[in-house]
């Protein structure tokens, strides 16, 4: 039967807090149930020992996993979804995920997802965790992420995303003008009341982007950013800590902000621009198997380059 197995060291900053907690958020591909089935079934140990979901953890101890993983292929189905694929061999694929289709399945969506697409796409993954996924987008970001084709890949990506050697950079548009680039080095956490949100709070994961400017335009600005982190809606929680919230985001943008004095066409493509302008647009990595620096790029979609193009024209009419 195949399986995945690897070995996790708990973080520093970790230590104190419940195992299901620290699962799920070391783990958070895989739903709560699923982690808790693993633990009760004692296919994830803690220093060699089955333990209760509700344990508290410390700073260095060894999550042993040896997990099942072919009861797994019947929560999700495949579907024929076209993939825009950048790159593949027959270790892993590089994917450019288009805004607004999701990564996996997930309570609302079932069906539909990349992982749904991927299964169609090669059958063989049904045999690795999440068909291969090692990394999640937002829905409504677009941009590059890399799936593993083999449980050996599968593992060996796992280890260098949590080990931060698989670099991701980001483009973005966020409101205001910036006067230079910068890093935010503020821990992310849950929001206290709406869990659908993240938020900076002190008690939060140490979370660490960087951003630089492209070009500057008459109330927004272009922003690459590369992520030192990874954390759940990172680069849109940072913006908004800046008071830059990122163009189109409707959680952390707030109320929409048109220009004064913009054409008309201009403020009805920011009327109809329904998402976080954010797009993953470069990825790094070594390979798996031959141990290469590989990298990819993907341009800005077209609804981002369309929208980049009215700024600089909106620009240069009020220069």
């Amino acid at each position: 039967m195949p399986e995945i197995q690897t070995t996790i060291s708990i973080p520093e900053e970790m230590a104190g807090q419940r195992l299901d907690v620290v699962l799920a958020e070391l783990m958070p591909d895989y739903s709560r149930s699923r982690l808790k089935q693993w633990l009760l079934d004692g296919q994830i140990l803690l220093d060699g020992q089955q333990v209760k979901p509700k344990i508290r953890v410390h700073s260095e101890q060894q999550l042993e996993l040896n997990v099942h993983v072919a009861d797994m292929s019947d929560e999700c189905m495949a579907e024929d979804i076209p993939l825009d694929i950048v790159y593949q061999d027959e270790s892993l694929i590089v994917v450019n995920k288009p805004a607004g289709l999701v990564v996996h399945p997930a309570a609302g969506h079932r069906q539909g997802t990349l992982q749904n697409a991927l299964l169609f796409f090669d059958k063989t993954l049904a045999d690795v965790p999440r068909a291969g996924i090692v990394h999640r987008l937002d829905k409504d970001t677009s941009g590059l992420m890399v799936v593993a084709r083999t449980l050996a890949s599968h593992k060996y990506l796992v280890e260098q995303i949590q080990q931060r050697k698989v670099h991701r950079e980001y483009q973005t548009l966020v409101h205001g003008v910036m006067t230079g680039g910068g890093t935010v080095d503020e821990p992310i956490g849950r929001h206290s009341h709406d869990r659908v949100r993240m938020t900076v709070r002190e008690d939060g994961r140490p979370s660490v982007t960087h951003y630089r400017v492209l070009d500057r335009y008459r109330v927004y600005t272009h922003l690459h950013v590369e992520l030192e982190t990874g954390r759940t809606h990172q680069i849109r929680v940072h913006m908004q800590h800046l008071r830059h919230p990122v163009v189109g985001d409707p959680v952390y943008a707030g109320r929409s902000r048109l220009p004064a004095g913009a054409d008309e066409d201009f403020i009805e493509l920011l009327k109809n621009f329904k998402r976080q302008a954010l797009h993953a647009w470069r990825l790094s990595l070594s390979h798996p198997e031959t141990g290469e620096l590989m990298q990819w790029e993907a341009p800005l979609p077209d609804d981002m380059a369309s929208l980049v193009e009215a700024m600089k024209q909106d620009q240069e009419k009020h220069a």
